[in-house]
């Protein structure tokens, strides 16, 4: 799946069994939010993130409303993620708002800013993925803070030729 940014001329890749994997944990954890980190990769001249996998937290904090998730071990788990070839970095978080619409909330946009303003973080632009997560139902939109604004990329859709036979 790709998703695009064209006004800021971002995009993102990721593998459509993840995102069945995500919406799976979502459900699982229904009616509490649930998430976790995006680990991946650079291309194109950073233009281009390309998401690989989620950690998912040891430990955790979570409501019908609030998500916060432990630290705990993540530090070790990025090192060696670091280390495979090709590297593979911290991009992002993800989460789910439970019979909600997939829309950051103050708090959502304030977690961005402060990750992006971390010293032990090393990219300006976290991503963001919130799946809104129903009864059998999911919606999902990416966003990214890029130059201390949220922007949310949309879904490109692939174009089917179609024989036409005479």
């Amino acid at each position: 799946m790709r998703f695009t940014c064209k006004h800021i001329g971002l995009s993102i890749v990721i593998d459509e069994k993840l995102m069945d994997e995500l919406c799976r944990l979502g459900s699982e954890h229904y009616p509490k939010e649930y998430g976790g980190l995006f680990v991946g990769r650079y291309v194109n001249n950073n233009k281009e993130v390309i998401i690989k996998q989620t950690v998912l937290p040891k430990k955790f904090k979570s409501s019908a409303s609030s998500f916060e998730r432990g630290v705990e071990g993540l530090r070790n788990i990025l090192a060696g993620f670091l280390n495979e070839s090709p590297s593979l970095i911290y991009v992002g978080e993800w989460h789910t708002h439970p019979d909600g619409r997939p829309i950051p909330s103050s708090t959502d946009s304030s977690a961005l800013r402060t990750i992006a303003a971390h010293h032990q973080v090393s990219i300006e632009n976290p991503l963001l993925l919130i799946i809104g997560v129903g009864i059998e139902v999911y919606e999902f939109e990416f966003y990214v803070l890029y130059q201390n604004e949220i922007h949310r990329y949309e879904l490109e859709k692939k174009l089917i030729d179609q024989k036409v036979s005479s």
